[in-house]
């Protein structure tokens, strides 16, 4: 039956478009197989994690580094990457995408050694329970309340969305033994997959399954990187000059006999660059300034279902080399994500025009038959740079339709005489768009593209990778790390609702054997809600596909802004301006999407990075405008959680022992005491920073600098 549902896969999306055939016996056991093998290790290393609220959402505090590192990237790396990022370096954009991945190296350092050391001296178990520690109560209930929004109704929904989306296309809506694999089916795959191992066993069993996820999808993007050069060093030389739309005869001469690193080189040359001009819309030079720091910085170090990982660190020590592990895999990612996705379109160009084309036929068709008679009655016509990189000419004749529809000339955009020839029409035709003569005009719903650049991974996966287990193995390290980063959502969402709102809200214990019973009662709490939220993901994910919404990560990006500003501004002030007052947490976190909102209507060309950018600088002078008006009367100190010492532990370990019936019982009683934290093993072992994460975390920023150099193009005009 297995074979039957992959053949059927297969058709399906030979038809559509999807992953390409998958017939191989050896693609079904291992796609099978790894998912058994991840599920397997969850629910193995649930045991035991269910005594108390610290073993069930914070895994005993006892995570190790590499478990920690390979779980912070199996949580981060989704559909997002594989087929976003590596479209996005198929189109245009190319490497400068890669800003995403290697400022968030840095920023996993940064985390690393100034963030993380106050969350764990604090001993918290949510990052909104720091704001409680630093401003007050009212801050850590509008942010816990804010991140279960942002989590439940946004994060587990959308990601829940792309992930089924992906394999449904892939499975072309095929039937097996009756059940239809569609988006509903899937979004279920996944949801339940991802509820019931971290129902079973909370973060632990989560981080041990990511340990499988973490490794597959570097392994996976290694595999596709190399069949792809391989399949680019002996592909036909026309070819790749057809694609690359190349005339001269020399360049063809150079690919003629070079091996494919040399190919890939020359025939990316304009895209192997990190800064793109301050004008482009997707991410400028201007961008790298602060604008990305904010979302990197917020995602890394105060995000729940990231930073969760660390908070459950074994020590200071494990924690940072963990993150500075994970920063050295950022510096990878690029590399196994979009140069793949480079090249797919040096070898597959022509289809992915022949997809773009087909989606825009019927759009093309119809200014074929108004573009004689131009009418803003009828839906105006929107294209993308990657039309206006195709067909200049055609994509000229769209802006001139529409200008001449309502009766005004095509703008002159500033520093146009700069730009070439794609960046000019397409801010000539956002100029158009805002013109007052355009207020309250229909745009087309179906904007006309000259590439399908998200089809990258979907080409290589059907034409480059081969069958025999390849295949399978790829398809299951998606699925996993979708699953993945599903399940470390409603983790997260679990554990704010539990301790930030649940446990907040309830009657505290008075004596042990009551402590028992509540911290029991947290376990109960968290898992009924991690089955709640992932209902409401299964239910609620399908809407994601009405395109109304604009596209699932448009709609995450615009999201984040209305609250990872005003986080970020909260923690900056917490930690850095001791007398910044109380209420500053407050107005920060409720002013931010007031500030970013107001922007967004009144600045409609200010992309949303930098809108990003604008909020976090109002907010910080709001801070320092506070400060001097009115400052706290005593500077903040950082209090750290209350343990006995090392002789009152002692004192308490003789008395037990002088009642002890066996050596047995002395001998459980000693490792039992011996466990306990006390104020020198907090300050002297467990908040202990690591020599050799502060050495490999600057190697990363070394590596990260000189990989930023050895990428950025001089000579290009920025500004």
């Amino acid at each position: 039956m297995l074979n039957v549902l992959f053949a059927q896969a297969s058709d399906a999306a030979e038809s559509a478009g999807g992953f390409g055939a998958l017939g191989s016996i050896g693609d079904v056991v291992v796609f099978f197989l790894f998912l058994a093998a991840v599920i397997f290790v969850a629910f193995g290393m649930s045991r035991g994690s269910d005594g108390n609220a610290t073993e069930y959402f914070l895994a005993k505090r006892s995570l190790k580094w590499w478990l920690i590192g390979f779980s912070l990237i199996a949580a981060n790396i989704s559909a997002e990457q594989f087929v976003g990022m590596s479209g996005q370096g198929s189109d245009y954009i190319g490497l400068a995408v890669a800003s995403y991945e290697w400022i968030a190296a840095l920023s996993l350092v940064i985390v690393a050694f100034f963030f993380l050391p106050r969350f764990l001296k604090a001993g918290i178990y949510t990052i909104p329970e720091y704001l409680e520690k630093r401003y007050n109560k009212a801050a850590r209930l509008i942010m816990s309340i804010m991140m279960m929004i942002m989590l439940i109704v946004v994060n587990i929904t959308v990601v829940t969305y792309a992930g089924a989306k992906a394999y449904s296309g892939f499975f072309g809506d095929a039937t097996v033994c009756g059940i239809r694999l569609d988006l509903n089916f899937f979004c279920w795959v996944i949801g339940v997959i991802a509820a019931c191992y971290i129902f079973a066993g909370g973060l632990k069993a989560c981080a041990w399954a990511d340990l499988l996820q973490g490794s597959a999808l570097i392994i996976a993007g290694a595999v596709v990187l190399y069949f792809s050069m391989q399949y680019l060093g002996t592909a036909d030389v026309g070819v790749l000059v057809q694609n690359a739309g190349l005339q001269d005869a020399e360049i063809a001469d150079k690919l003629v006999g070079a091996d494919a690193w040399q190919r890939f080189n020359e025939l990316n040359a304009s895209k192997l660059r990190m800064n793109l001009a301050s004008w482009d819309l997707v991410i400028p030079v201007t961008a790298l300034v602060l604008a990305i720091w904010i979302p990197n910085l917020y995602y890394w170090g105060l995000n729940q279902y990231i930073i969760q990982r660390t908070l459950g660190s074994k020590t200071l020590g494990e924690g940072q080399k963990g993150l500075v592990f994970a920063a050295f895999m950022k510096l990878l990612i690029p590399f196994i994500v979009i140069f793949p996705g480079m090249i797919a379109f040096n070898l597959f160009a022509n289809q992915q025009h022949d997809s773009a084309q087909k989606a825009s036929e019927s759009e093309l068709a119809r200014f074929e038959e108004l573009k004689g008679a131009p009418t803003a009655d009828q839906p105006l016509f929107t294209f993308s740079r990657s039309f206006a990189a195709y067909d200049a000419e055609a994509a000229q004749a769209l802006l001139n339709y529409d200008a001449e529809a309502l009766g005004i000339g095509v703008p002159t955009v500033k520093k146009q005489d700069k730009m070439a020839v794609p960046d000019r029409l397409e801010q000539q035709l956002i100029a158009i768009k805002k013109s007052p003569e355009a207020q309250g005009k229909l745009f087309s719903s179906t904007t006309i593209s000259g590439y399908d650049t998200d089809s990258a991974l979907s080409l290589l996966m059907s034409n480059v990778v081969p069958s025999g287990g390849f295949k399978g193995f790829m398809l299951a390290a998606l699925l996993g790390a979708i699953i993945s980063s599903v399940a470390a959502m409603l983790n997260a969402a679990s554990t704010i609702f539990t301790m930030d709102l649940y446990n907040e809200f309830t009657p505290k214990s008075t004596d042990a054997a009551s402590e028992a019973k509540r911290q029991k009662r947290l376990v109960r709490v968290g898992r009924l809600a991690v089955v709640t939220f992932a209902l409401i993901g299964c239910f609620v994910a399908p809407i994601w596909n009405d395109p109304k919404y604009g596209g699932v990560f448009k709609a995450i990006q615009e999201f984040q802004g209305y609250i990872s500003p005003g986080i970020f501004a909260a923690f900056v002030i917490g930690f850095w301006m001791k007398k910044a007052p109380n209420i500053y947490g407050v107005i920060a976190l409720l002013g931010c999407p007031i500030l970013y909102k107001t922007l967004a209507v009144c600045c409609p060309g200010l992309d949303f990075l930098n809108r990003m950018a604008v909020t976090f600088g109002v907010l910080i002078a709001i801070a320092f405008i506070l400060r001097i008006v009115a400052p706290r009367k005593e500077a903040f100190v950082q209090l750290a959680p209350e343990f006995p010492t090392d002789a009152d532990v002692q004192a308490e370990l003789n008395a037990a022992l002088a009642n002890a019936q066996s050596e047995d019982e002395k001998a459980k009683l000693t490792e039992m005491f011996n466990s306990k934290m006390t104020v020198e093993k907090f300050n002297n072992v467990f908040l202990k920073s690591s020599t050799g994460a502060k050495v490999f975390g600057l190697i990363v920023v070394i590596l990260t600098i000189l990989l930023y150099l050895k990428y950025w193009d001089w000579e290009s005009p920025m500004f």
